[in-house]
């Protein structure tokens, strides 16, 4: 009788462990095993320069001063210092108004510009002083946070400044088993204004959504599920009833054993 109390017991907990809720791991599970699903890859916004952006400004000419001059902001002194590398180390930092402080031209405005609109505007002020000159710009600072229920919360600088949801999870090390796949939150701040978006990673129109691909500061979190949740706010009260409920189970085993010797 003893025996069959205490698998009566052990039944009860493996039952009770089994019906917590169950949770959609796989990413697209709404694509069929034998689906070929094919989507235009349209939804790359190009990046745009936003205030406190970091901008790497360099200028390449035939005139060796002159790339001096507008790269480091000073003219060398020796021909030897012509074969030093060029351009500030720190960038060009975009103020709050937009600007940038270039070297000759003074302020130029290049908020709200795509990389390409911001290097013809510098081409064409730098045309004034320098014969055909090639600008090069390039984002320094473009980084992206994945916090939450991922193995590996963190902010990640990403040179190429082009990233997508999957692969901002890859560098996080992939959602833990407790991330709601289904209900990703987006946090995007633009032109001072900050958003907030859901996205659902079960669901393969993602791959269109306009938020698949990340912008500079774009934070993501991956919220816990309930379960999660419940383990979370384990609290004193919760612990001391479970004490006294093992402690009546306890005694209730002990009971019945001596009633059946």
């Amino acid at each position: 009788m003893y025996k069959l109390l205490r698998l009566s017991i052990l039944v009860s907990l493996l039952g009770f462990m089994a019906c917590g809720p169950t949770r959609n791991l796989v990413y697209f599970s709404d694509l069929k095993n034998n689906e070929n699903y094919k989507t235009a890859a349209e939804n790359n916004a190009e990046i745009r320069i936003q205030p406190n952006d970091l901008l790497s400004i360099r200028l390449t000419s035939l005139n060796s001063e002159s790339n001096a001059l507008f790269n480091r902001g000073v003219i060398p002194s020796s021909p030897n210092a012509l074969n030093t590398e060029i351009g500030p180390t720190e960038g060009y930092i975009v103020d709050k108004d937009g600007f940038v402080n270039f070297p000759v031209l003074g302020k130029v405005k290049l908020s709200g510009l795509t990389k390409e609109e911001a290097t013809n505007i510098m081409t064409t002020q730098i045309q004034q002083f320098v014969k055909s000159p090639i600008v090069t710009i390039q984002l320094l600072n473009f980084k992206i946070t994945v916090i939450g229920e991922v193995n590996k919360p963190s902010t990640f600088v990403v040179p190429a400044q082009r990233i997508n949801i999957l692969e901002a999870l890859g560098l996080a090390g992939d959602m833990t088993a407790y991330g709601k796949r289904e209900n990703v939150l987006l946090v995007r701040e633009k032109d001072g204004v900050r958003s907030t978006t859901r996205l659902n990673l079960n669901d393969k129109e993602l791959l269109n959504s306009p938020y698949f691909y990340l912008q500079q500061n774009d934070v993501v979190y991956v919220e816990p599920d309930r379960l999660k949740e419940v383990q979370a706010s384990t609290n004193t009260r919760t612990i001391t009833i479970t004490t006294m409920a093992i402690s009546i189970a306890v005694a209730l085993i002990f009971n019945f054993q001596n009633i059946f010797k």
